[in-house]
């Protein structure tokens, strides 16, 4: 079946959606619009897409092009108009991740998406990695017992400049979400209450946020804990962040690149600790899709093809979401708060 798209945003980021788009067989990029539209056109012509419809208005593109999907790639804060207008137009909408600037507008995207009969998603490409979909893997099979406690170290140093380094809560609205959504489905339960504290350290060249902390529990019982700085210089981690999970009968590791380590305890003592007796972490689960960007992406073109909701829906992904804001308040009120169930 083939697939007609609009790329709405034409900024850095496209590039990779783009990139993906030109890899899934019978989806066609057949319009691009951004507020300059003289980006649009370049951003065409970079990829080859002599046939495709350029501009800047969205009621145009939208009737000009006729797309069964629209590819949202605008920054935060015109998310919504461009999601709720797609809507009214029948077309099922992959976004850029947050998916929406507030828990009120994402429970309404929900709401409207599902009046339209249209499928909704959001790029939360880390957890179609193959490193996360290990993670998991070896999670559910139970090589370290019931999990207890996860544990991730994002720090970096990146420099964007445009409008990140303008925003505020910078880290956990733009970028804490992806490892959030990793950590909940690593964990395999939802959150119900967060302690944060948030800064912005000297020498930031970040307006605000770009330093966070936070304490999340988990219905299961279990603790994730996130440590994170987009102003880290030196001794980088990876973008995926490095993981240690903690289980009732082990522990696993995963560098962020391509180092995984398990081991549970043995019954040989050195004093008062026990060795730990390596274990295997074995591979993802086949039957999983990979991929990052691509793979959300093939997943969310199988939905709109075969109409099942994709893993990264925003029924779904809304509960990432809700960690943000959780953090976020508790950060500016300074006491822990639970994070409301999705659907409240």
């Amino acid at each position: 079946m083939g697939m007609r798209a609009l790329l709405v945003g034409c900024g850095a980021m496209s590039r990779r959606w783009l990139d993906a788009a030109a890899r899934i067989d019978g989806l066609t990029v057949a319009g691009l619009l951004d507020i300059d539209p003289a980006r649009a056109r370049e951003r065409a012509a970079e990829f080859g897409l002599a046939e495709a419809w350029t501009g800047s208005d969205l009621t145009q593109a939208l009737a000009t092009v006729r797309p069964d999907v629209v590819f949202d790639v605008v920054v935060p804060e015109a998310r919504f108009g461009v999601v709720m207008q797609a809507f009214r137009a029948g077309c099922h909408v992959l976004s850029e991740k947050p998916m929406a600037d507030s828990l009120d507008r994402a429970r309404e995207m929900i709401a409207a998406a599902r009046a339209a009969g249209v499928i909704h998603a959001v790029v939360q490409n880390r957890r179609y990695i193959d490193g996360i979909r290990r993670l998991r893997t070896a999670v559910a099979g139970g090589g370290i017992g019931e999990v207890t406690s996860v544990h991730t170290d994002f720090f970096l140093a990146p420099r964007f400049g445009g409008f990140r380094e303008e925003m505020r809560n910078v880290l956990l609205l733009d970028m804490a979400i992806h490892t959030f959504d990793a950590a909940r489905y690593v964990v395999g339960g939802e959150p119900v209450a967060v302690y944060c504290h948030e800064e912005n350290p000297k020498g930031s060249w970040y307006a605000h946020g770009a330093s966070a902390y936070a304490i999340f529990e988990f219905d299961s019982g279990a603790t994730y804990t996130y440590r994170g700085s987009w102003c880290a210089q030196g001794l980088r981690t990876s973008w995926e962040s490095a993981w240690r999970i903690v289980g009732s009968a082990g522990t696993l590791t995963w560098d962020g690149h391509d180092r995984f380590a398990a081991e549970r305890e043995g019954t040989t003592a050195q004093g008062v600790l026990r060795d730990g007796v390596p274990i295997d972490v074995p591979p993802a689960d086949p039957a999983l899709r990979i991929g990052g960007h691509e793979g959300v992406m093939r997943d969310f073109v199988a939905a709109v093809r075969s109409g099942v909701p994709p893993e990264t829906a925003g029924q779904h992904n809304v509960r990432s979401l809700a960690m943000v804001f959780a953090a976020i308040e508790s950060a500016r009120e300074r006491r822990r708060v639970e994070i409301a169930p999705a659907g409240a």
